[in-house]
């Protein structure tokens, strides 16, 4: 019995200390240089191809040429070794992360995707392609979190060097490494940021609109409607939705309690959804509601259309009280009986003559007032204004109390001209009659929306046909320049005069690069006598500003021309009314093109005017429905124009006029 507890108490010590004895004596081999030179060896020289990666682990492996192996890295005594096996390990841990991030977060778009009636019907077919970009992003994502990780990746030639670099290498090896860790956390949290810069502000208000669209399917529903329980719910919550959202554009603008409603119409919405399963309803009636939404969008698109025309003839209260203040003030006081100063300059083709015909008494001011502000000499500048009878006294009134500076004014009123007549003149007997009036008048008639442009009673004043008299308006004169009562001047303009018109009638600005100034727009082609003289693609040209040479015009006689074209046209059928489409065929092959730089155009219209453009110009014309002195104008650029507005005038603040 001695013997056996002996034998058992031998076998416990062999197997505990044995081993113990023997991983000591290894522990102390290992220890030694040499032997431990020879592990790191073996280490340093065992590699794994990519293709071996899938042995190891029965996930899918990332090869990523960015990353490489560290190429000569040199072990000191230290434990650096451990330290980079362990980073090494962290970055792999890391990039595994990220790439679960991103196939979770492409998991959760898709279902989102697909969850959503709404995006499927206006999106279309735009869903494979959103699906793509979805993919296109998690690899890029995937590259990015590798490229960031591997910045630190030292890439010499991996040569070995002398025992005393070894521990600085060692030490700046680890610098770089501790100061890229920083910077990718830097990076991070400043991508991080950007990404909430750029969250649209209007998330939950979106979500909001899209769960009332769709509280509204499901009341259309006839499963639905059968139960009126719930649809008792969804329109208590379509009411709580409808007064949450409101006019608000912002998450911000939201109540405080919108959560709580988004939260229990989601609910109401889930118990629709378990009555209707039908998705073919539910996609037929959004697509039902979409096209009755763009039916209204229509409308109100003719209904603004129409306004805007409506808003553009109607002459504002302080604009109408103006030239009624200066009457009076012109008929009670003794100013009807003065004259302007160097009437002696206004037949002298040397100096440099101005002729602008409008019934706007301060947009007329901002055009003179422009000119001789930019003007090197302004004494040598002549301006001829012509009004109608309504608004002669007053622009003269307007000019006697204000005078442009050194420059000379001549205001005259339309019916001194007493040459200009219906026998002389067609198209003045085409406006006095009856039929054109009641084109004009009976706005009711009209058929499509482009008839709106050019039925404005401005039409029907001569004023606006009386550019084709300039001979007969100024005998005496060789060159005259036209401006129209709503452009701005930024710089001097006498070099108009010197620029060589090549025999040309006309100098004025192409506007090829817009499509509705070419001929086929205003013109109609269709008739035989259009098609055989002009080409539907010639380039149109800009009235605003032209530089008119009067001897050519006597010479070839244009007003005949135009005289010839407006009889042709007693009814309408060769161009609509307007001044333009008899400018284009009167000067065709008479007008020389300018610089571009001389004249921009789109200020009434189009607020995405180039700004280079409008900074090089010599004169912005606001030629559109947004006229500057309208409060329906575009902000951008109404500063041009007020900057010539003196509104500290008496008459101004009498009348209420202000920027």
């Amino acid at each position: 019995m001695l013997s056996l507890r002996n034998i058992v108490l031998l076998l416990l010590s062999i197997t505990v200390f044995a081993p113990i004895v023997l991983y000591t004596d290894r522990l102390s081999t290992f220890n030694s240089p040499s032997t431990k030179q020879d592990f790191i060896e073996d280490v340093t020289a065992f590699s794994l191809s990519a293709t071996d990666t899938g042995h190891l682990n029965l996930l899918p492996q990332e090869t990523s040429s960015v990353l490489k192996e560290p190429v000569g890295v040199v072990y000191n005594e230290d434990s650096t070794d451990t330290k980079n096996l362990s980073r090494d390990l962290r970055l792999a841990e890391s990039r595994e992360h990220a790439s679960a991030r991103v196939l979770y977060t492409t998991t959760e778009e898709d279902q989102a995707q697909r969850d959503n009636p709404i995006k499927q019907v206006t999106d279309g077919v735009k869903q494979g392609n959103q699906g793509g970009s979805i993919l296109a992003r998690a690899d890029s994502t995937s590259e990015n979190v590798s490229g960031d990780d591997a910045i630190d990746v030292d890439d010499n030639d991996g040569k070995h060097t002398k025992s005393a670099q070894v521990s600085v290498q060692a030490t700046k090896q680890e610098q770089p490494a501790t100061e890229t860790s920083s910077n990718v956390n830097k990076r991070g949290s400043i991508l991080s940021n950007k990404q909430k810069d750029q969250t649209p502000s209007d998330v939950r208000v979106q979500q909001l609109k899209d769960q009332l669209i769709q509280a509204k399917v499901y009341l259309s529903l006839p499963a639905v409607k059968a139960n009126p329980h719930l649809t008792r719910e969804l329109r208590l919550r379509v009411k709580e939705v409808t007064r949450a959202v409101g006019d608000r554009s912002e998450d911000s603008e939201l109540p405080r309690n919108v959560n709580e409603r988004m939260r229990a119409m989601e609910q109401s919405l889930l118990k629709g959804k378990q009555i209707q399963d039908d998705c073919a309803a539910f996609v037929k009636k959004l697509r039902a509601m979409l096209h009755s939404t763009e039916e209204q969008l229509r409308a109100h698109k003719k209904q603004a259309l129409l306004l805007t025309q409506l808003t553009a003839k109607t002459l504002p209260k302080g604009l109408h009280c103006l030239p009624l203040r200066l009457t009076t003030e012109y008929y009670y006081s003794n100013y009807s009986q003065k004259q302007f100063p160097n009437q002696e300059k206004l037949e002298d083709p040397r100096l440099y003559h101005y002729a602008i015909f409008s019934d706007n008494i301060l947009a007329t001011a901002v055009v003179v007032n422009s000119v001789t502000a930019n003007a090197k000499d302004a004494s040598k500048h002549v301006f001829h204004i012509v009004s109608d009878r309504l608004n002669y006294a007053a622009m003269r009134m307007w000019f006697l109390v204000n005078p442009p500076g050194k420059a000379t004014i001549q205001v005259q009123n339309i019916e001194d001209f007493t040459w200009l007549n219906s026998s002389y003149s067609p198209v003045l007997k085409q406006l006095n009659s009856p039929a054109m009036i009641d084109y004009y008048f009976k706005a009711h008639r009209a058929t499509s929306d482009s008839n709106l442009k050019y039925r404005n009673p401005k039409y029907l004043s001569i004023l606006n046909h009386l550019r084709f008299y300039l001979p007969e308006i100024f005998p005496k004169l060789n060159k005259v320049l036209f401006l129209d009562d709503d452009i701005v001047v930024q710089k001097d303009l006498t070099g108009l005069w010197s620029v060589d018109l090549k025999g040309n009638v006309n100098g004025a600005v192409e506007t090829c690069g817009e499509n509705f100034h070419r001929f086929d727009r205003y013109l109609n082609f269709s008739n035989p006598l259009i098609a055989k003289n002009f080409d539907p693609r010639a380039c149109g040209w800009a009235y605003g500003m032209n530089i008119f040479d009067l001897v050519e015009w006597k010479r070839q006689n244009i007003t005949e021309v135009y005289h010839n074209w407006q009889n042709l046209n007693h009814d309408r059928t060769l161009w609509k009314l307007g001044t333009l489409p008899p400018g284009l065929i009167t000067f065709w092959k008479r007008t020389f093109p300018l610089n571009r730089s001389w004249h921009t155009l789109g200020l009434g219209y189009n607020p995405n005017v180039n700004q280079k453009d409008i900074d090089r110009a010599a004169v912005i014309h606001y030629n559109g429905n947004l006229k500057p002195w309208l409060e329906i104008s575009i902000p951008r650029f109404r500063g041009y124009w007020t900057k010539y507005v003196n509104y500290n005038h008496v008459y101004l603040r009498e009348c209420n006029i202000n920027p």
